[in-house]
């Protein structure tokens, strides 16, 4: 298995965060579970990953010395890291595995809503905005709640994260089984989608809607990207509001965070946090650290800015 999409689990059960995450239950294999920290760090040397999902008792390491091994390690230093908090835990547990280098820590209990958007976006904390196509190809949808109901629509545009589909109905669902028809050798695809709002922009006689791909398997994710990149205009040089230019560089006690121009998403504008040793930094090469949400560039920018000053 490569590191696309791959999670790796250690103090926290596999089996519950299998039935938690919804798009985890039609892809179980990508979550592989580590009895201790040493076969984590093992594991992620050997074969890599995309996301660590730690909980705060592992057998053989703190946690806080874990994270910052993870961080310490070439192979590693960019994995996303995820820290589940149990209530028991004392306050400010949060503060402490954040500084010393995971992507977000959740406490217990919380939304199912909550753990599959974060375990979503950090899987590919690196490459969250990608270039979106123009396509317009056949979408078969059903709806996975048994009822076997069908509908056939178009896709307006596309990318490795999602679509715009243009419905002939309305969609009384959240998650949805789609088939897509691509114009490519390998023909038809099956992802599992979300609908993650209403997209007006679709005009009559369709129903607009942005999807978020849940699960793209490695086949599909192939095609959708050699796509993209045959299909996508040259990129032109950075502009102010270019995603993934550096915005601002914060210096604070012996780190240095960059935060990353807005990137504007269905949802808003999404900024990234990256975090680097001050002895020995470069521009440009610090590890991702965390990434926030704003309805509008400036909001966004400045939820960073107070992110590196309470959690820097």
């Amino acid at each position: 298995m490569t590191d696309s999409g791959r999670i790796l689990a250690a103090g926290v059960d596999a089996r519950e965060l299998r039935l938690e995450v919804r798009f985890l239950q039609r892809a179980p294999d990508l979550v592989q579970e580590a009895l201790s920290a040493r076969e984590l760090l093992d594991a992620l040397t050997r074969e890599g990953a995309a996301l660590v999902v730690l909980g705060t008792r592992l057998p053989d390491l703190p946690l806080v010395e874990t994270i910052q091994e993870i961080r310490r390690g070439s192979a590693s230093r960019r994995v996303s890291i995820l820290v589940m908090i149990p209530a028991s835990e004392p306050p400010g547990t949060e503060g402490v595995v954040l500084g010393a280098g995971a992507n977000a820590a959740l406490r217990r209990p919380l939304d199912r809503f909550v753990l599959e958007s974060w375990v979503a976006k950090l899987v590919d904390v690196a490459s969250r905005v990608r270039a979106r196509i123009p396509v317009h190809v056949q979408v078969v949808g059903t709806n996975p709640d048994g009822t076997g109901v069908h509908f056939y629509g178009l896709s307006r545009n596309l990318s490795v994260h999602g679509m715009l589909l243009a419905s002939p109905v309305r969609i009384d669902a959240e998650d949805l089984d789609l088939e897509l028809d691509l114009p490519e050798a390998e023909g038809r695809v099956r992802v599992l989608g979300r609908i993650a709002r209403e997209a007006p922009e679709v005009g009559w006689p369709y129903v607009g809607y942005g999807i978020e791909f849940l699960f793209l398997p490695d086949a599909a994710q192939r095609v959708i990207d050699r796509m993209v990149r045959r299909e996508s205009p040259a990129e032109p040089a950075r502009s102010l509001w270019a995603p993934g230019a550096i915005q601002s560089t914060v210096r604070k006690d012996e780190w240095i965070f960059e935060i990353t121009e807005p990137a504007r998403t269905e949802s808003g504008f999404l900024v990234e946090i990256r975090r680097a040793a001050r002895e020995g930094w470069r521009p440009g090469r610090a590890s991702p650290f965390y990434v926030v949400e704003g309805p509008s560039p400036e909001a966004a920018l400045q939820t960073a800015r107070d992110f590196v000053q309470r959690h820097g």
